[in-house]
């Protein structure tokens, strides 16, 4: 009998909608750690699900784009590359930015997107914006083997010199722009259910919030006066002027502005958890 009643408190799961606000479940989280792996799988398939190139367009936007940029700012603008070959310089700046993007906007309509999935079966609704960071993670480790074939033909002729040590930041990198992608989508998704208004915005929000990053132009550019410590207090772009140092060789890696990062992204991540288990209860109401 003993037994029987261990094994029922084992596997007994007791679903409620009264919960605290600092019960994120983190635990039971973990314990749907295979679910995750199939949303992720689901969301890479269903991005290139009845296109005829496939993955392949993970080769050809950012090609497009950085050809693109060379043309507006390198061409036009006439916008310094701080000496760098200007295709490199961008495939770099886009592949982090791109990342960082792809985790707030797959995420900022999470509740919406799944409505009907949430509405039949119960499980911790938090392995969504999870799986989704991991699917980026996934686009963008085919993204920077682009910017690898990039790297070495310009490594080979001297026109680059990497710092091959940083390397090693580029998953610390990756972790800190996931999860406050992850953290900025959730806290979006969770406004969304009720005001519609900010799924629009959300596109719009991110070309500005490009041009507020220095993804097509160096930080060098804008000296060292009040616009430079306005641009680096933008949580994004200390992240990535490390992943710039590492892979090009030029970037600026400001320890305090980094921690200063560092901590807002911690913020936006547990208030968003916070907010987005909170919302979870009642969104079916809303959707």
């Amino acid at each position: 009998m003993g037994d029987i009643q261990n094994n029922y408190a084992k596997y007994h799961t007791h679903i409620s909608s009264k919960h605290k606000w600092f019960d994120l479940k983190l635990k039971e989280v973990w314990n749907y750690r295979d679910l995750i792996w199939l949303f992720t799988k689901r969301s890479f398939v269903l991005s290139y699900k009845q296109t005829v190139l496939g993955p392949a367009w993970l080769f050809i936007n950012p090609i497009i784009t950085s050809f693109m940029y060379a043309f507006v700012f390198g061409g036009i603008a006439g916008m310094s590359t701080d000496d760098v070959p200007q295709m490199i310089f961008y495939l770099t700046s886009t592949a982090a930015w791109t990342f960082f993007a792809t985790c707030l906007q797959s995420n900022a309509n999470t509740f919406v997107a799944n409505a009907g999935v949430f509405g039949k079966v119960y499980f911790p609704r938090l392995t969504t914006p999870i799986s989704n960071m991991f699917s980026a993670v996934g686009k963008f480790l085919i993204q920077f083997a682009l910017v690898l074939v990039f790297l070495l033909y310009y490594f080979v002729n001297g026109e680059v010199s990497p710092n091959w040590w940083a390397f090693s930041l580029i998953p610390a990198v990756l972790l800190h722009l996931g999860l406050m992608g992850m953290g900025f989508g959730i806290i979006i998704s969770s406004m969304t259910t009720k005001y519609r208004d900010l799924s629009i915005l959300v596109t719009f929000g991110m070309s500005l919030w490009m041009y507020a990053t220095p993804v097509v132009y160096p930080l060098k550019q804008l000296g060292h006066g009040a616009l430079w410590k306005l641009i680096m207090l933008n949580p994004v772009t200390a992240p990535l002027e490390v992943f710039r140092y590492a892979v090009i060789g030029k970037g600026t890696i400001d320890v305090t502005y980094l921690l200063i990062s560092w901590a807002v992204t911690l913020i936006v991540v547990i208030f968003g958890i916070i907010v987005f288990n909170k919302v979870e209860r009642t969104f079916m109401d809303t959707v």
